[in-house]
């Protein structure tokens, strides 16, 4: 499993740290980067994926994306077209500085909702996705109400009401952990911070 965030997410759900004013390293991300679909062990997480047929039959990893529709000072995460696109031609990069591409992404949170990337059937399903749960961005703008009523009913969308959260009850008290040592606690140990992240 991956969980990450990002700057910037285009409407197919690829994202970028680089920006008209940012050129970051692209922190745990690389860390995906492989492509094989072979795997000697299976994960419960991974099985929780499983697709395919036969000697086909196979899980995939779960890649979370999560962040805010909007960041400080206003500007919006979702975007038509990354950055990274007009930085690469600008600078003559051979492709484009995308983080993660669009058809990784498993699962994509925002303050709006989760948008189940991975049961989209076309592009068009994870464009609709993506954008019900982009809030006033103009990605969320392009949101069609009828169809992501239909996205809800078929399991490709969900808002905090079909979660059963109540949005009005929701603060940081919900959180599983509120500290680098609940981290710990809650993996089971799993998670080994560096020392400059301990507190305890």
């Amino acid at each position: 499993m991956f969980i990450g965030s990002s700057l910037q997410i285009d409407r197919d759900g690829n994202s970028s740290t680089v920006t008209e004013s940012r050129l970051p390293g692209f922190g745990g991300a690389p860390n995906m980067g492989h492509d094989p679909h072979g795997r000697r062990h299976a994960s419960p997480s991974w099985l929780s994926m499983v697709h395919g047929e036969g000697a086909a039959l196979r899980g995939r990893k779960l890649v979370v994306q999560i962040a805010q529709t909007f960041q400080k000072g206003g500007v919006p995460t979702f975007v038509e077209s990354l950055d990274a696109v007009d930085v690469a031609t600008r600078t003559g990069m051979p492709v484009p500085p995308v983080m993660i591409y669009g058809d990784d992404v498993t699962h994509i949170v925002t303050e709006e909702g989760v948008a189940y990337l991975y049961k989209a059937h076309s592009l068009d399903d994870r464009r609709a996705a993506l954008a019900a749960v982009a809030g006033v961005t103009g990605v969320g703008r392009a949101a069609d109400a009828r169809r992501t009523e239909q996205l809800r009913s078929d399991g490709l969308v969900a808002f905090p009401e079909d979660l059963k959260v109540s949005t009005r009850d929701a603060d940081r008290s919900l959180l599983a952990a509120r500290s680098i040592s609940d981290l710990v606690a809650w993996s089971g140990g799993l998670y080994d911070p560096p020392a400059r992240f301990r507190d305890w």
